[in-house]
């Protein structure tokens, strides 16, 4: 790194007006990148990386099959740069694909979207643009879709598209079952549009209430998007009432520019008070019937903290509970006449009850779960456990009269397509060979695979055992052939993988960790499109090891509550003992130079690696990484760690900031900061403290803050040109590789 980029980043860690991520262009334009100018490439890795969001652009996906099964809608972009969803469909019988909806065609324009669906996207880490999310009628004969603060409504049949009346700022658009009219949301007020018009459902003064969205904690940690739910005789709505009053008031600001007013947002903290959640019956008629869910006599001493989902079908109307200490899960029946419930089922455990996708559902009145019972998260039906010890669950996909369709793993590498009768019969429907996943309508299945070879085929349609057509997949392949190896290494047998440069001519390798390393994600799976951007430092002149430790998941309810208590040690220690695993077999790691790099809980464990073990590790690269867990949210920390109030140990054995100051006389490794300061998920305050605490121990460091920039860091500049600033600090940290070079 040249010392005029050094002194450039130097003044970005202490001067936040020229944090902006066009400053981060600037100095990796500025900086020495030596054996790789990826700058002036345009068919560089990086740059590839960026303007493909990650090779996705151009793939079909929110792929949906008719109840009868003759149709597939899906959505896709033209191409591998093109961000811009359209939404297709395939007609079952003749393989014919045809374009529904092209939103340049409809003046589409993601520059006007509303506050609240920008917030929708971060949580769903959206990263495109059009059409990104649709519903549509069980035969998929209409399909609505926002666009821009508006709502469209396409029938199938005729292709006519209708630009419904209604309110500014709309999204969330959901048809009624019957078809005739969708209800959406508008600033905090649940609406209905159709073709006669636009009128109001509810909505409630005061700024801190809102009818018809999912609050933060739904959106961001329990995989639930949506605050409201239509009934199937379309007459009525399960709306889901929102009041953040009680939670504490935070601040997003723009440093970059000193006139903007800082944004407000309320963040639940490990601790602190979540938003009340209500439930209520609303009627096209204007009539209400409050849904009594929570429990207890007043909201202060609720049996049920948290409303994990809800499902109105002919089955009936059914809703997934957890206490605060999600240590019990229940699931509730409504009656929507009275809006009384009852607990149907309930589900405890001592660490905690994990929420499964697809789960609860019910099938012809039978009580559909997935249960951590002893070594396996088994399928369960009306409580009994229908698979073994050797399959981990990993979700519901669909039920009809002879089986229930899930996906699993005999192996934490794969995830399997399984079939499992009433009876208990069990047929594993794939060769455990990559990654699987099916959408199902009646007899009609779209299947995809992924695969460590890269040989992914597109989605396939089949009917039966008969695959009839395929989803055509524009995304480009990148120029990158993987030289990768899948291990199990260690005492726990850690699934790792070591990435080498491509033609390695066998020389000492420095070494790069590239973790995720927590709970509910995994790096090391049998699919190629995991580890692209590990091979591109590998072929830098790197060893690049991925491994999955205690806490990630696939390997079973023992494996992953590991961690409960002590997010720290457990995870950096079994990063270790899968290094020197790696090298005990593998002579060209040279464990003089071990560099670990990672984002979120990854960018944690990097930052931990070098303030705990700065013996082992020689330099981290820490992106938003969690500081201090009490600044993390309710849901997340308090499933691993309890209340701070009741289990402080957990948090203080747990806290980066407290690192430095035991560090006493020992030397700091070089560690490189990088933090968005539009981040409303992992505030920059995290960051930023643990910056404090180590220049209060007279520890170096560097802080390259991002202005304007989230939690995902969607902008291309920014995504091409940390991954170079992240080599180039490498190799100013560890020296350059002696060998085993390859381009890319």
């Amino acid at each position: 790194m040249s010392q005029t980029a050094k002194r450039d980043l130097f003044k970005w860690s202490t001067t936040s007006d020229r944090s902006d991520a066009l400053a981060a262009v600037a100095f990796a334009q500025r900086a020495n990148f030596g054996h790789n100018p990826g700058m002036t490439n345009l068919r560089s890795f990086p740059r590839r990386q960026a303007v493909t969001r990650r090779f996705t652009l151009g793939a079909p996906r929110d792929i949906r099959v008719a109840g009868n099964g003759s149709l597939v809608m899906f959505l896709r972009s033209s191409g591998p740069e093109d961000p811009v969803n359209g939404l297709w469909a395939i007609d079952v019988a003749t393989g014919e694909e045809r374009l529904i909806v092209d939103p340049a065609a409809l003046g589409a324009d993601d520059a006007n979207l509303p506050a609240e669906e920008r917030a929708r996207r971060e949580r769903a880490r959206e990263s495109g643009g059009g059409i990104v999310a649709y519903d549509a009628t069980r035969d998929l004969s209409v399909a609505v879709f926002a666009l821009g603060g508006q709502v469209a409504r396409v029938d199938l049949e005729t292709g006519n598209i209708d630009m419904l009346p209604t309110a500014a700022g709309a999204f969330d658009p959901r048809l009624s079952p019957d078809g005739s009219c969708a209800a959406y949301v508008a600033s905090n007020s649940l609406r209905l549009a159709d073709q006669a018009g636009d009128r109001l459902i509810i909505e409630e003064e005061g700024d801190t209430v809102s009818w018809g969205a999912a609050e933060f904690i739904a959106g961001e940690e329990m995989g639930r998007t949506r605050g409201f739910w239509w009934a199937p005789d379309s007459d009525r709505l399960l709306v889901e009432r929102v009041d953040v009053a009680p939670i504490n008031e935070w601040w997003i600001a723009a440093p970059v520019d000193p006139s903007v007013v800082p944004t407000p947002i309320r963040y639940p903290a490990a601790g602190t008070a979540n938003a009340e959640v209500a439930l209520a019956i609303i009627g096209l008629d204007s009539s209400r019937i409050d849904v009594d869910w929570h429990g207890g006599s007043s909201w202060a001493d609720r049996t049920w903290e948290y409303l994990a989902d809800a499902s109105w079908s002919e089955e009936g109307l059914i809703l997934t509970v957890q206490t605060r200490d999600q240590r019990t899960l229940a699931v509730l029946e409504v009656n929507p006449q009275t809006g009384a419930t009852t607990e149907r089922y309930r589900i405890t455990d001592e660490h905690w009850v994990e929420l499964i996708p697809g789960m609860p559902s019910l099938h012809r009145g039978r009580l559909i779960t997935v249960e951590d019972r002893g070594a396996a998260r088994r399928l369960c039906i009306d409580g009994q456990a229908f698979t073994e010890d050797e399959l981990q669950v990993r979700r519901v996909i669909d039920a009809n009269e002879e089986r229930v369709l899930i996906a699993g793993s005999y192996d934490s590498t794969t995830i399997d397509l399984i079939a499992v009768t009433w009876d208990g019969s069990v047929t594993r429907l794939t060769p455990g060979d990559g990654i699987h996943s099916a959408v199902v309508g009646a007899s009609t299945e779209v299947r995809s695979r992924r695969t460590m070879a890269g040989d992914d085929r597109p989605p396939q349609i089949h009917v039966g055992m008969t695959a009839v057509a395929a989803v055509a997949d524009h995304s480009e392949k990148p120029d990158l052939e993987l030289n990768v190896s899948l291990h199990r290494l260690g005492s726990r047998r850690l699934a790792s993988a070591l990435l080498l440069p491509k033609d390695h001519d066998g020389s000492p390798l420095p070494v790069l960790l590239d973790p995720y390393g927590g709970p509910h994600a995994q790096r090391v799976q049998q699919a190629a499109g995991l580890f692209y951007a590990s091979q591109w430092f590998a072929n830098q002149g790197y060893a690049v090891l991925v491994t999955d430790g205690r806490g990630t998941p696939g390997r079973g309810p023992a494996f992953e509550r590991q961690v409960r208590g002590d997010l720290a040690a457990p995870v950096l220690d079994d990063q270790i003992e899968a290094l020197h695993a790696a090298a005990d077999a593998h002579s060209a790691l040279d464990l003089s130079r071990v560099a670990i790099r990672g984002w979120s809980f990854g960018g944690y464990l990097a930052a931990l690696a070098v303030l705990r073990r700065p013996d082992v590790f020689h330099a981290a690269i820490a992106g938003a990484p969690v500081t201090d867990w009490r600044l993390y949210d309710t849901h997340y920390t308090e499933r691993y760690l309890g209340h701070p109030w009741t289990e402080p140990a957990n948090y203080e054995i747990s806290d980066l900031c407290t690192e430095p100051a035991q560090m006493g006389d020992t030397p700091m490794r070089p560690l490189l900061l990088i933090h968005g300061l539009a981040d409303d998920n992992v505030v920059a305050a995290h960051t930023l403290q643990l910056s404090r605490a180590l220049l209060e121990a007279g520890k170096p460091h560097t802080v390259l803050p991002l202005s304007g920039v989230t939690h995902m860091t969607p902008q291309e500049e920014v995504a091409e040109n940390l991954l170079l600033l992240q080599l180039s600090f490498l190799v100013d940290s560890l020296g350059r590789p002696n060998g085993g070079r390859s381009a890319g």
